[in-house]
């Protein structure tokens, strides 16, 4: 059973631990039977029962209610519940929310009204596509060009692995419109997937399976009134969004660990060698501590970052940084841990640890990888002087 005192810490109101108690009543009922050989079809039924559940409510603001808003604990507390259960539910539900992040934060009345009703009840699956070829973390120098043609533009170039290309009835796509150099001539827009010119160039296979795509887009057309934000502050709108949903990703990471310490536990106290309990070895009492150790010290980071930035912090930039990069690589060296303790069955296909040492990788990739964190925290640091 995971450690569920952190609850009790003064980062959360009651409303969090009745929405923890309800996800996880609910997962422990309703995950149990995901088929995962179909990826595609498991990630559309799992979007599907989280908006039954009213879960994906969390994911976007309600257009109804002008004082809505992206709720960073609550969405850490979902994220991390659904990982520790099934990674594949985790990342059908973060996608939802990031891929209309810019919506909830940027987006007009109509684009609201025409995306976020859908998408926070499960009937339509979103995506952000922000990576290119040859600009992943160098999201500045993108290529993909967003050309003004009357009241429309013309979208020409690629992006690549694209979560839930291919299967997304939206994604808000950044592309290049030329304003400035660099950062500041890039542009936002939501892009139907039903758009001619938008082409599902390939699908991309990862070590644990996900929808990943390359997207073409080939003399794409899009009315100019799919502009999210103004001309230009594109990159200000995808910095944004990443500020809120990085400490989710910090989250994820955590319910993985929390699920290898859970295994690692139950596999120390049920197996026997050398005639005694395994728990009994002191190096495996030392590797369970040092698990502990660096769970509790990434929920610290998690929290305080996703408290920091509820209770009105305009960016939380170093605070989401450090909780990414400590609880991404700390929770491999927790599955790592788990994995070796388990032996054999470790490595086994299919077993529990074997597929949050898969799932936990692309974790410190994804959303700015940990090079990628430490130099926002160097920045941050040096600019105090």
């Amino acid at each position: 059973m995971a450690d569920r005192s952190f609850l009790a810490w003064p980062f959360f109101e009651d409303r969090h631990r009745q929405l923890a108690d309800d996800v996880e009543t609910w997962a422990g009922t309703s995950l149990g039977h995901i088929d995962h050989d179909d990826t595609d079809a498991a990630c559309r039924d799992l979007v599907r029962k989280l908006g039954e559940a009213g879960h994906l409510l969390h994911t976007a603001i309600d257009p109804a209610d002008a004082s809505s808003k992206l709720e960073v604990r609550s969405l850490c507390l979902i994220r991390e519940t659904l990982a520790r259960h099934d990674g594949l539910a985790d990342f059908a539900f973060a996608m939802q929310g990031l891929g209309t992040g810019a919506l909830s934060l940027f987006g007009t009345d109509a684009q609201k009204q025409a995306w976020l009703n859908r998408t926070r009840t499960g009937n339509a699956i979103s995506a952000f596509a922000l990576s290119e070829p040859q600009s992943g973390s160098d999201v500045a120098h993108m290529e993909l060009s967003a050309t003004r043609d009357g009241d429309d533009y013309i979208l020409s170039g690629e992006k690549t692995w694209i979560s839930n290309g291919g299967i997304a009835d939206v994604y808000t796509l950044f592309a290049r419109t030329g304003e400035a150099a660099g950062a500041k001539g890039i542009s936002a827009f939501i892009v139907p997937a039903d758009t001619p010119g938008l082409v599902i160039a390939e699908r991309l296979e990862v070590i644990a399976p996900h929808p990943l795509a390359r997207l073409v887009f080939d003399n794409c057309r899009v009315a100019a009134s799919t502009l999210v934000g103004a001309p230009g502050q594109g990159f200000r709108i995808a910095m944004s969004v990443l500020d809120v949903f990085r400490s989710t990703v910090a989250a994820a990471a955590l319910g993985f660990a929390r699920r290898a310490l859970d295994e690692t536990v139950s596999r120390a106290n049920g197996r026997h060698l050398f005639g005694a309990p395994m728990s009994d070895l002191q190096m495996v009492q030392g590797h369970i501590a040092d698990m502990a150790l660096d769970i509790d010290a990434a929920a610290l980071l998690v929290y305080r970052a996703a408290w920091l930035k509820d209770n009105g912090a305009e960016r939380v930039s170093r605070e989401a940084a450090m909780a990414k990069l400590y609880a991404t690589d700390h929770a491999q060296s927790v599955i790592d841990k788990a994995v070796q303790i388990h032996g054999g069955d470790g490595v086994r296909k299919g077993s529990v640890v074997e597929r949050l040492y898969r799932e936990i990788r692309a974790l410190r990739i994804y959303e700015g990888a940990s090079d990628v964190q430490k130099i926002i925290i160097a920045r941050h640091e040096l600019a105090r002087n």
